[in-house]
């Protein structure tokens, strides 16, 4: 991904957050700014995992977790992600907690998913 990419993906990510905390999902962000932060810590977190659990020797420990959980390996390790970022960023809350991660990395997911392919990059 170039540079151009790079920062229309961040800038999706950034509105998909916006989005999300317009939807009863117990997500709050103070501003567009604050979104900007998170989606920027998202993409970072994200890429430091990728680093970690996608190396060839972690693979002979994840493809097998991938498998047996039926994929729900990557919706687990996307969650943690989001809370992380949550907690990292200040004006970024998770209203109910836990809950608020699985559903706001859901909805996450699905709004950045309909963007994405809306405006591809």
């Amino acid at each position: 991904m170039n540079f151009v990419g790079a920062i229309i993906s961040l800038i999706i990510t950034a509105v998909s957050l916006i989005i999300v905390s317009k939807l009863p999902t117990g997500v709050e962000i103070d501003n567009f700014q604050k979104a900007l932060v998170s989606a920027a810590v998202f993409g970072i977190l994200n890429f430091i995992a990728n680093l970690v659990l996608y190396n060839p020797l972690s693979k002979i420990i994840v493809i097998p977790l991938q498998f047996v959980s039926f994929g729900l390996f990557n919706f687990i390790v996307n969650v943690f992600i989001f809370g992380l970022a949550a907690f990292l960023v200040k004006g970024f809350r998770l209203r109910w907690g836990i809950m608020s991660v699985f559903i706001g990395s859901l909805a996450l997911s699905v709004v950045n998913s309909i963007i994405h392919h809306i405006v591809p990059v």
